[in-house]
């Protein structure tokens, strides 16, 4: 099963930027144990959607035409959380992108509160250069694909 960490875009700016939101509530498994009695979710959680958003921006660049897979975290820091009811606003920006890879800076807010900042960087693995088999596209979230199935949170902004 593939998990997706962020409901839908509200911006995306093709090689500059883009803005995702994710809505946190008590129907998510994980927060009745982290932690019992203050669920909060878990920040490598809060990381996965910050990767989703950059990943996805980064892959828009080049078409979606490589896989794009997270290579490093070199900067995370928490500064706060965020509980069932909050929702969550992830933006990254675009720092590199270059044919083997690229690096987006991200925040996650609630409202105005800075909750995390982050510096990603993936790489890019082409199978055909590899000289790999063939590499699985539904097992790794930055694609295209991913783009499609977040349209469906268009209709309730009112978009197109």
């Amino acid at each position: 099963m593939r998990w997706i960490w962020i409901d839908r875009f509200i911006e995306f700016e093709r090689g500059s930027h883009a803005k995702a939101i994710k809505n946190i509530t008590l129907a998510e498994e994980h927060l009745h144990d982290h932690f019992p009695g203050f669920p909060i979710m878990p920040g490598s959680l809060m990381l996965e959607g910050m990767a989703q958003t950059g990943g996805i921006l980064l892959g828009d660049v080049h078409n979606f035409e490589h896989v794009v897979i997270l290579a490093k975290v070199p900067k995370i820091e928490f500064h706060s959380w965020a509980t069932p009811g909050d929702t969550l606003t992830y933006s990254a920006k675009l720092i590199e992108a270059r044919a083997e890879g690229g690096m987006v800076e991200c925040t996650a807010k609630v409202g105005d509160r800075l909750v995390a900042e982050a510096e990603i960087v993936f790489a890019h693995v082409d199978p055909a250069s590899t000289g790999a088999a063939q590499i699985d596209q539904k097992s790794f979230v930055f694609t295209s694909r991913l783009l499609t199935v977040l349209d469906v949170g268009k209709a309730g902004s009112g978009g197109h």
